[in-house]
């Protein structure tokens, strides 16, 4: 499945990230946002590997490009896709997703979704 990534990096750029995750937040749901912002600043460390890197802007770039295998207009069922292949390039990642990446990626959550309990999030922590 990681050559499967790669065909989609080409669609990641940190603008169109920006603007989809800005745009479909609501919709896409806390999880999903979640999941994508600890690939997004997981991706940004100096520290995470070439290898890793490229994971994450596959996994990335398939949320970003409108031609994945369900179509993100449909609410809820239009993300399912989106969710396995965030929660397979996060799990692939794991080791790179410090407290430092979980924390940025919970300020912009309440950015974008206003106060939350932390519990909200414990499915996609657990996966770590």
């Amino acid at each position: 499945m990681a050559d499967s990534f790669k065909k989609f990096a080409n669609a990641f750029s940190e603008n169109a990230f920006r603007r989809k995750i800005a745009k479909y937040a609501r919709q896409a749901g806390m999880q999903t946002v979640y999941a994508a912002l600890l690939m997004f600043y997981a991706y940004k460390r100096r520290e995470t590997p070439v290898w890793a890197k490229n994971i994450a802007i596959g996994a990335l770039g398939y949320l970003i490009s409108p031609l994945d295998f369900l179509p993100d207009l449909t609410p809820i069922i239009g993300y399912t896709d989106d969710i396995g292949v965030l929660s397979f390039g996060l799990v692939t990642i794991a080791g790179f997703v410090n407290n430092e990446v979980k924390d940025k990626a919970k300020e912009r959550l309440r950015v974008w979704f206003g106060n939350f309990n932390d519990t909200d999030l414990a499915q996609v922590d657990e996966r770590l």
